[in-house]
């Protein structure tokens, strides 16, 4: 009979007189002297963050953590008058609301960038690949590209892009993105800009960090905007207007005239 694989994690070391995270005391080497961001980069890379990766890291963070009344933040809300208790499960309910076209598309957009260019040292014509890519989704929706209400530019994009520049992460997944936006265009009556998830995941990538995680930065930040709408919503509650108001008129044309 085959031996069991032997458990291991690399990430904490709990003993009773310390704690350590990737190789660093707790309270020695982190407490009071590291921010939220550079934290969250330690604990998916197993490294602290250089200055110009912090920069670049916290700003997809920042961007990430408020989008106004979307559904993850009306059902984080709803679910929080049900359930006051268990503000952990209001802010569970949220995110759970977090797929493919809510904060998630970041992923399937850097899942895109990274099969399409899997060696970025060895991009070849980021161009033709753009141009590919396009053809590819043969007019259909493009992970990344266009957005429902900001028209005709995501200003999100831009300020992210001008970000990743200037601390050096302007590279080539940053291009394709760019350059998917350009051919996309070319081919639509409609403005085809780089969404805010397709900026974050092209910066991102650039980050090194892997498809397959990347909508959890958008679940960590999101957390934190969610607890900002429950908080709101103990001061000011709008739950039950917003269910006598649904109540009222989804089912005004039922009732007798």
């Amino acid at each position: 009979m085959a031996a069991h694989k032997k458990l291991r994690s690399d990430i904490a070391l709990i003993e009773p007189d310390r704690i350590v995270l990737h190789g660093l005391d707790l309270c020695r080497d982190l407490l009071g002297k590291i921010n939220l961001g550079d934290m969250a980069f330690l604990q998916l890379t197993g490294r602290r963050p250089t200055a110009q990766e912090s920069a670049v890291f916290n700003a997809i963070a920042v961007t990430l953590v408020e989008h106004g009344m979307t559904p993850s933040a009306i059902a984080a809300r709803m679910t929080y008058a049900g359930s006051p208790e268990a503000m952990q499960a209001a802010i569970a309910a949220g995110l759970l609301g977090m797929g493919s076209t809510m904060v998630g598309a970041m992923e399937n957009a850097a899942r895109m960038l990274q099969e399409a260019m899997p060696d970025p040292k060895a991009a070849g014509n980021i161009d033709a690949l753009a141009r590919k890519l396009v053809k590819d989704h043969d007019g259909g929706s493009i992970p990344g590209i266009g957005h429902h209400f900001h028209k005709p530019v995501d200003p999100r994009a831009p300020r992210l892009f001008e970000i990743a520049a200037e601390n050096g992460f302007g590279g080539p997944y940053v291009s394709l993105m760019q350059s998917i936006s350009r051919h996309a265009a070319a081919g639509s009556p409609e403005p085809q800009p780089v969404n805010a998830p397709g900026a974050i995941a092209a910066v991102a990538s650039e980050l090194g960090v892997p498809w397959p995680i990347m909508r959890g930065i958008g679940v960590m930040a999101r957390a934190i905007g969610l607890i900002a709408h429950i908080r709101e919503e103990i001061d000011d509650p709008m739950t039950r207007e917003i269910q006598a108001r649904v109540g009222e008129e989804a089912t005004a044309h039922l009732r007798r005239r």
